[in-house]
């Protein structure tokens, strides 16, 4: 989990609406890496909803697996995929379907979106259980099941906040 005293690369995949950009600020904070949103690399520039080309798309996760500290987030799993042989921690935010969807119709339309683009991703998210691509539960519980390095699976927000607090104070420790 460590590498010369600090996470190295540490991976957060989950549904969308789960947590994933939060807990990743959170922990950028606390480690003073570089967070790297799959969000970012995934759509096209203000255009959330167009798909980047997918050429250019690889090449930047590629890239950015490559850095000797990040914190990476999205939901992804072909992206995860990607990255995962680089990360020395994977952590799975896997909250219920129905608080996901209330925590993206808190956040509201973002990047570009339209309300059809929205009530799709409401659609997408509620459906996360279901879908059998690499963007789901099934996708997201085979990359855990596979990953042999340390590893957490979230289910509640009062894990994943426990979670970092362990880790924050861990780091403190480490820095006194």
């Amino acid at each position: 989990m460590e590498q010369d005293g600090k996470f190295g690369r540490i991976l957060i995949m989950g549904n969308g609406g789960c947590g994933k950009t939060w807990l990743a600020r959170k922990l950028g904070d606390v480690f003073g890496h570089r967070v790297i949103h799959l969000d970012d690399l995934h759509w096209e520039p203000g255009n959330y909803g167009i798909v980047r080309d997918r050429t250019l798309r690889d090449k930047d996760v590629q890239i950015a697996r490559e850095a000797d500290y990040w914190i990476m987030e999205g939901v992804y799993g072909q992206l995860i995929q990607m990255a995962l042989g680089r990360a020395t921690t994977l952590i799975w935010l896997d909250l219920p379907e129905e608080e996901c969807i209330a925590n993206i119709r808190r956040r509201g339309i973002q990047g570009g979106g339209s309300q059809t683009r929205f009530q799709d991703l409401l659609q997408w998210v509620a459906e996360y259980g279901t879908r059998t691509n690499w963007n789901s539960f099934k996708g997201h519980k085979w990359l855990f099941d596979g990953f042999s390095g340390p590893k957490a699976l979230l289910r509640n927000r009062a894990k994943i906040a426990d979670y970092l607090d362990r880790i924050s104070q861990f780091e403190q420790r480490r820095l006194s």
